[in-house]
């Protein structure tokens, strides 16, 4: 690696012009609506790893058999170096809450296909209709956030489908890799139940 900047240790805990996520059918006038905020008792619990951790994407990618969930900018750019294109990439040009370098910028957002709003500690309307589109595609997809991509890992997990991989940045330790299972959906679904908001109106979106 050539700077900290492109250290896959500093991802925070997960050429056509971009669309609207909710642009169409979906747009209600509500798809920036706040859904889901972290509640502060979670905050402690939610920086334990769900999967195992990777400093290398190579060895990752070895054991990725399925689609390709990427979670965090640090981690797209560590796994599209490694010869893979996620699927659905989540990218906000940040890490740790600054901006990427250079480097990392232009090579995660050098294709965008949608862009979402989800502000910090936040899920918003718009960013899971953003997931469930992405998903959707045949194509890989890059989703630029506005805000804060974080915690749509959890999300991720609770509606990937089967045999799935989601990647996540862990801060200061690596690439973590959650294998998706039952129990991960079961786990991600009761963790989501525990925010505050509107936790119905997250299945159902994510049923669409």
């Amino acid at each position: 690696m050539t700077s900290d900047e492109s250290d896959p240790t500093r991802d925070g805990s997960p050429a056509s012009a971009p669309d609207k996520a909710g642009d169409g059918d979906h747009n209600d006038g509500q798809s920036n609506d706040q859904l889901l905020v972290l509640p502060d008792a979670l905050r402690a619990e939610l920086k334990e790893p769900i999967g195992p951790i990777e400093t290398d994407a190579s060895v990752l990618l070895a054991d990725v058999d399925g689609p390709l969930i990427a979670v965090g900018d640090v981690v797209t750019y560590h796994l599209l170096e490694a010869g893979r294109t996620p699927d659905v990439a989540l990218v906000d040009e940040r890490t740790e809450r600054e901006a990427v370098g250079d480097e990392i910028q232009a090579a995660v957002t050098d294709d965008i296909h949608l862009e979402a709003v989800n502000p910090p500690a936040e899920i918003s309307v718009d960013v899971i209709r953003a997931l469930r589109e992405g998903l959707a595609r045949e194509e890989p997809t890059t989703i630029l956030v506005e805000g804060e991509e974080d915690l749509v890992a959890l999300p991720a997990i609770a509606v990937a489908p089967e045999g799935a991989h989601v990647v996540y940045g862990q801060p200061g330790e690596g690439m973590v890799h959650v294998d998706v299972t039952d129990d991960h959906r079961r786990e991600m679904r009761d963790l989501l139940e525990r925010f505050e908001g509107d936790t119905e109106r997250l299945w159902t979106l994510l049923e669409e």
